[in-house]
Parts: C-alpha cells; sequence; structure tokens
C-alpha cells in the first residue's frame, strides 16, 4: 500500500506557454517553424504511430475546424527536438478523411492499455479536455450570442457583449473503500457489461471539500459511512473534461452496504485472494484510468488479465 500510485495521464513534458498566446501573430510564428507538430482529433479521436501519437506537419492541414497552441515539449522524441511547438488541430469529416480514411484507424484511448511517453499522455488529455471545452462552449452563456476562439485557442469571446469565457474542469472524487478485512469495495453500472467493476467516483458539489465528497458519494452510492480518508494523486480526465482526484477510505465494522440502483447497479467486496482467483474472468478499468490504478495499488501489483 506504500508504492506510489502510476498515474498515466498525470505525466506532462509540455510548456504550456502561456505567453506565447497573447501574440495576434501566433500562428504565424508557429507555421514558420519547421519543427511545429499538430495533433489532429476527429470526433474525439486520435491517430497511432505504433505506440506513439500521430502528428502531421502545418502543410498537411486544410481547414480545421479548431486550432489550439498547446505548447512546447520540454523533452527530446525520437523524430523531433526539445521545445518542439505542439498545437492541437480538430478536424470535420471531410478533414479527416482526407488525412485517414479508415476510420478504424482514429483511435479512442479511453480503454486503452497503450504505453504513451510522458510527453503523449500530457499532450492527450490536455488537447482533448480542450477540444471537448470548446465544442460545448459555442455560444455566451449570458446572452446566447456566438462565441469566436481567442487567446491560441485558451479562451472564447462573446461577438455580441465581449465576454471571455475560460475552459473549466469539473473535480470528481474516486476512491479505493476498504473494509476491516482489507477487502476492497468494487461497483458496476447497469450499463455495463456484465462482470465490469470499478472504483466507486463521483462529482464535487459547489462549495464542498473533497473530504465531505468522499464522504457523501460513499454514502449516496453505498450507503457506507466512511473514515481515516486519505489522498492518494490525481490526473485529467478529458471525458469530457473532468479532474480525477484519488482516495483511500475505511469502512470501520460491520456495515451493510446498499448500491443506490441509480449509477450503481451492484456491489461487492473482493478480496486480494479472489481477485487473483478470478481476474481473466473480470472486466477491470483500462489502464489509462486512475480507476484501474487504484485497485492495483491496493492489489499491491499490476492486473495482468486477459481482457479489459
Amino acid at each position: 500500500m506504500n508504492q506510489p500510485l502510476h498515474l498515466p495521464l498525470a505525466q506532462s513534458a509540455i510548456d504550456r506557454d502561456y505567453l506565447l498566446r497573447e501574440l495576434p501573430d501566433l500562428y504565424e510564428i508557429l507555421w514558420q517553424n519547421q519543427h511545429t507538430r499538430i495533433l489532429p482529433i476527429f470526433r474525439g479521436r486520435v491517430l497511432l504511430n505504433g505506440q506513439a501519437l500521430k502528428l502531421i506537419q502545418p502543410t498537411d492541414l486544410r481547414e480545421p475546424k479548431l486550432l489550439a497552441y498547446l505548447g512546447k515539449s520540454t523533452e527530446p522524441s525520437s523524430s523531433e527536438p526539445t521545445d518542439t511547438p505542439l498545437v492541437l488541430a480538430v478536424l470535420d469529416e471531410q478533414e479527416a478523411m482526407l488525412l485517414e480514411p479508415d476510420e478504424a484507424n482514429w483511435h479512442v484511448l479511453r480503454r486503452s492499455g497503450l504505453g504513451l511517453s510522458n510527453r503523449d499522455a500530457g499532450m492527450y488529455a490536455q488537447a482533448l479536455a480542450l477540444a471537448n471545452w470548446h465544442e460545448t462552449h459555442l455560444f455566451c452563456s449570458r446572452c446566447g450570442g456566438a462565441t469566436e476562439v481567442i487567446k491560441g485557442g485558451w479562451a472564447r469571446r462573446c461577438l455580441n457583449d465581449g465576454k471571455e469565457i475560460y475552459p473549466r474542469t469539473d473535480p470528481a472524487v474516486i476512491v479505493s473503500v476498504i473494509d476491516d478485512q482489507d477487502r476492497i469495495l468494487l461497483g458496476s453500472q447497469g450499463v455495463w457489461e456484465e462482470n465490469r467493476w470499478s472504483v466507486l467516483a463521483g462529482y464535487v458539489e459547489p462549495g464542498e471539500s473533497l473530504n465531505a465528497t468522499v464522504e457523501r458519494e460513499m454514502f449516496e452510492e453505498a450507503g457506507v459511512r466512511v473514515t481515516d480518508i486519505q489522498y492518494l494523486g490525481s490526473q485529467g480526465w478529458p471525458f469530457p473534461y473532468s479532474l480525477m482526484l484519488a482516495f483511500t477510505a475505511r469502512v470501520r465494522g460491520d456495515q451493510k452496504h446498499e448500491a443506490d440502483g441509480i449509477e450503481i447497479a451492484k456491489l461487492r467486496w473482493f478480496s486480494r485472494e479472489e481477485i487473483a482467483a478470478e481476474k481473466d474472468a473480470i472486466l477491470f478499468p483500462g489502464k489509462l484510468t486512475i480507476a484501474r490504478a487504484i485497485i492495483e495499488h491496493w492489489y499491491g501489483a499490476p492486473l495482468e488479465v486477459a481482457s479489459q
């Protein structure tokens, strides 16, 4: 239990270079740099080059729906130097099919075990969260007017009243609940496949502390009162633009658990021995998820299983 959490999407090797976003000729500067590389995203999906994100050059673009400057790489790759400028390009279907006509080659990495580098992991989480935010903030929340992209893709401005809108992040807690027998409580949602299990999670509500969220969510979803709450780590989760904050907590005594029947359909306590015996039948969260890291943190070893 003392080993640190390995959180793939918590890694980063990008200097977000926020001052450059302010320049009105930002993209003229970037396009003049021969090292500038672009991450194309189509319907939340990306292209891969082996176990790396596939990046393209500015000359490969025609008319992207959205551009956003992500920053500069802080570590070299096999094909690009340190300080490589990185740009997000959100593509429509026509542009995406010109770039890669086989839709099977556009990947959603939500449940993938892909071994992304620190730079690619950070870039993926940053770019997809930003793309999702833009998609849902095309109009002003105050007057309903259309908005335009400003500040290198890091803000939008209402064309009617000039209001500036900035990217949002939704904080959520995700918790390993442990009992006096050192078992872990896992839940399953009704829409999931049979035998898919994960730890419990929920969004932070307005004015609420993180510890209070842990206590409330565990009671609402599982009917248990937790104590000994400990913070484990955090990572961005760009589905659509969340920040997942990991905790572990204890259930003391013989408390009866009860699934809420809304978000959680069933609950079960698992011992390490039961996990070991059933791991090839259980569908665990994907290797990019913080849920998988939390379960492995309790289990004490990677879960090498046949399916995800």
